[in-house]
């Protein structure tokens, strides 16, 4: 026993230097500021790959109709999976020029055996793109009128290949939602703070913006189409590998995107899974050291906390191992909370902890030998 707690001990301590240097890389990242006015000239393609999202997209496409940005230079894709709903007819009876409809079943057969229709999708939609500049966003999401134009301003200035946003969750209107908006705010600090450290590549789909033309250099999804997820950090590494100083990550809250959190656990843990399973499949190792560090760091608080329950002698460890990440943790996450706006839901960061740790460890554990339905289909 005081051999396991010595290996939390270390694993404690591993942690807490991670959390510090991510601290670190946030606090270094410097915010864009886009100008008031600005004559940017790229032609954009935005993609948004949709299935069964009728409910979801006519507030996303209005938000899209409200940029700032040329609409001489934006076209707007949305490509519908195979979708049983209104997902077409929203969009094809949605008032504005610049957006289209391309349809997934032009294309393939739903019954083809692929084990990722989301990139097959966004490699056909890139294929008809005519932007310079591809930026992809999720059909639940939201964003401010000068969410292109940011995006634009920052590539142009500072020329990238690949730009990681922000991305926040909006509406958390009860425990379990607010809950799910903590968590992935801790890892929207973490990809800017991975970013502005160059110790690993990390982003969201939900707001991502890359050069057709690397897209295309480094072969697409060539080599990663087989994994039911990783369209967006498996791409950014494929892009990193072909050029290490032209991937970056963009502080600004103009550029921020709005997401939905899940309404049930099932949803929940399904969606986390789903994250959790390309762990093992990132040629960024560093990411998978990180990964595995902090799972076991998890896994062992756990176990210490169920050795507690019948063996008391244990719990001022558990107690003070807790104490030392949550105070490395919230040390962390002001700043992050303060750039969202979101510094009210440290409130429940405590709480949520009995949530968050074994929902770490479970998800983990069944991304890497269970599975998980995503969108109605069963992916292994």
């Amino acid at each position: 026993m005081y051999l396991f707690v010595i290996i939390l001990l270390v694993l404690a301590l591993g942690y807490g230097i991670l959390m510090l240097w991510y601290t670190l890389g946030w606090k270094r990242l410097k915010s864009f500021s886009p100008a008031a006015a600005s004559a940017c000239h790229t032609p954009v393609t935005v993609i948004i790959p949709a299935r069964n999202e009728a409910a979801n997209l006519p507030a996303l496409l209005e938000a899209l109709k409200r940029q700032t940005y040329n609409p001489a230079l934006l076209e707007v894709i949305v490509i519908d999976d195979f979708s049983t709903d209104d997902t077409a007819a929203v969009v094809n009876n949605f008032p504005a020029e610049n957006i289209h409809l391309l349809e997934l079943r032009q294309y393939l057969n739903e019954e083809e055996r692929l084990n990722s229709f989301k990139k097959k999708a966004i490699e056909i939609a890139v294929s008809k793109a005519t932007g310079h500049l591809i930026v992809t966003t999720d059909a639940d999401c939201v964003m401010g009128p000068r969410w292109i134009e940011t995006l634009v301003q920052f590539y142009e200035h500072h020329q990238p290949k690949f730009i990681a946003a922000p991305v926040s969750f909006y509406k958390e209107h009860n425990f379990f939602k607010r809950l799910q908006s903590l968590d992935f705010m801790t890892m929207q600090g973490i990809t800017g703070a991975a970013a502005q450290l160059a110790s690993g590549t990390m982003c969201n789909g939900a707001n991502l913006a890359y050069e057709k033309k690397a897209f295309l250099e480094v072969g697409g999804f060539t080599g990663i189409d087989n994994i039911a997820s990783g369209d967006d950090m498996l791409l950014m590494y494929k892009i990193y590998s072909a050029y290490p100083d032209k991937v970056s990550y963009l502080k600004c809250e103009d550029a921020v995107v709005r997401t939905l959190a899940v309404d049930t656990f099932r949803d929940f843990m399904n969606q986390r899974i789903r994250w959790s399973s390309k762990a093992d499949k990132y040629e960024d190792k560093r990411l998978t050291w990180v990964l595995l560090l902090v799972y076991l760091f998890n896994a062992g608080l756990l176990a210490l906390a169920v050795i507690a329950v019948f063996l008391p002698v244990w719990w001022p460890w558990f107690l003070i191992i807790m104490l030392f990440k949550i105070t490395l943790e919230l040390y962390f996450l002001l700043p992050v909370a303060k750039f969202f706006n979101k510094t009210e839901l440290l409130l429940w960061f405590i709480p949520g902890q009995i949530f968050h740790i074994p929902y770490i460890v479970v998800a983990g554990w069944l991304g890497k030998f269970g599975s998980y339905q995503w969108k109605g289909r069963q992916v292994n």
